[in-house]
């Protein structure tokens, strides 16, 4: 039969990936010279990414003068060069951003419909090519104490084979969801480590084990193995209907610090969170491996705005919050604190809407460049 052909073969396919999982490369220690590689991206990101790299020369102008930190401009990673060439990320961009240890990337669109409908997500096939494992996403609200890190499984879940279910017939299809051991343990030591690094004393598993029994089970469980490597840290289970509901209860949210949770679980909460911390425009994300790192917002290339002339009213706060998140990364922690509280500064003296903010983007970034 056709489709229990199709599912033996995604089983094979995923038995191999589990053994190359078993032998993954030593993560990347950044002790010698990085370099920061960086693609302006499509839409507003050319405006954004001008913005975030004129934070970063001046943050790190001493870095950059002794070539502890090397900036490289990476070209091509554009909707009209992807389009001329039919790949999601051509080779020769893609041998460039291979040769940075990070990647700053500017939002990029996805095109859809006629003869691009089988290109897909630059982000989808970065996170693939690189092996970027971990989104990590951060929510900050000062005033309400909170101060959230989520560390979302990137490669795995509902969403890995998402593009190649069974149609059994018109009445009856199945998707495909997939949870391996070495998968959950890599993202869940993420999690840990971040805590323990960062001095933060509580772990939330989100899941929904009690429904979804084998996955979230071995998901949940992997999790409980990792933390007994973290005994000072708290472990705690929250079912993802429950936790996006305990988001919103000003009187016990600010008590979470790191939350770790499979890809879907990830995609949904992380919004969330996003929109409590003041809409996606506001929020900047990670994609994180054992090689490579790739560091980006939240929210997309806002064609619209160019479209209607406001594309200087685009907010770099995301870009310049996931530039933070880098700076994190690789080890400049002082000035990534130093970045954040200039950032949720400036944050607080305009209003943000989606993408837009009342103050130009040229407003915004002087005010950070004015005060770090």
């Amino acid at each position: 039969m056709e489709a229990e052909q199709h599912f033996l073969q995604l089983v094979k396919e995923q038995l191999e990936r589990v053994e190359r999982l078993k032998n993954k490369p030593a993560a990347v220690n950044f002790k010698d010279q990085i370099v920061i590689g960086y693609c302006s991206g499509d839409g507003i990101g050319p405006i954004i990414t001008d913005a975030t790299i004129r934070v970063l020369q001046k943050l790190l102008a001493d870095e950059l003068e002794s070539k502890k930190i090397v900036l490289k401009e990476i070209q091509g990673l554009t909707i009209e060069n992807r389009l001329e060439k039919n790949m999601a990320v051509p080779d020769d961009v893609l041998a460039e951003i291979k040769t940075c240890d990070v990647l700053l990337k500017g939002p990029t669109t996805t095109p859809s419909g006629g003869s691009a409908k089988n290109i897909e997500s630059a982000n989808v096939t970065l996170r693939r090519e690189l092996d970027l494992y971990a989104n990590v996403r951060p929510v900050i609200l000062r005033d309400e104490g909170i101060d959230w890190m989520f560390f979302r499984e990137n490669t795995e879940g509902a969403y890995v084979l998402g593009s190649r279910g069974i149609e059994i017939s018109d009445d009856l299809v199945f998707d495909f969801r997939v949870i391996t051991a070495p998968g959950t343990e890599r993202i869940a030591r993420a999690a840990f480590k971040y805590a323990r690094d960062n001095g933060k004393k509580r772990v939330t598993v989100v899941t929904k084990s009690n429904i979804l029994k084998k996955t979230d089970g071995k998901f949940w469980s992997v999790c409980m193995e990792v933390a007994k490597e973290y005994p000072e840290i708290q472990v705690d289970e929250y079912f993802i209907d429950i936790m996006t509901a305990k988001l919103l209860d000003t009187a016990e949210r600010a008590s979470f610090e790191v939350f770790v949770l499979p890809n879907l679980y990830g995609d949904i909460i992380t919004d969330e969170a996003a929109q409590i911390q003041g809409g996606v425009g506001t929020a900047g994300s990670a994609n994180i491996g054992d090689r490579y790192a790739m560091f980006e917002a939240v929210h997309g290339s806002a064609p619209r705005l160019i479209e209607l002339g406001l594309a200087e009213y685009a907010n770099p706060s995301s870009l310049i919050k996931a530039a933070e998140i880098m700076l994190r990364h690789i080890g400049f922690i002082d000035k990534a604190n130093k970045l954040a509280t200039i950032l949720g500064e400036a944050n607080q003296k305009i209003k943000v809407t989606g993408n837009v903010a009342d103050s130009k983007c040229l407003d915004i970034t002087e005010y950070i460049l004015a005060n770090l």
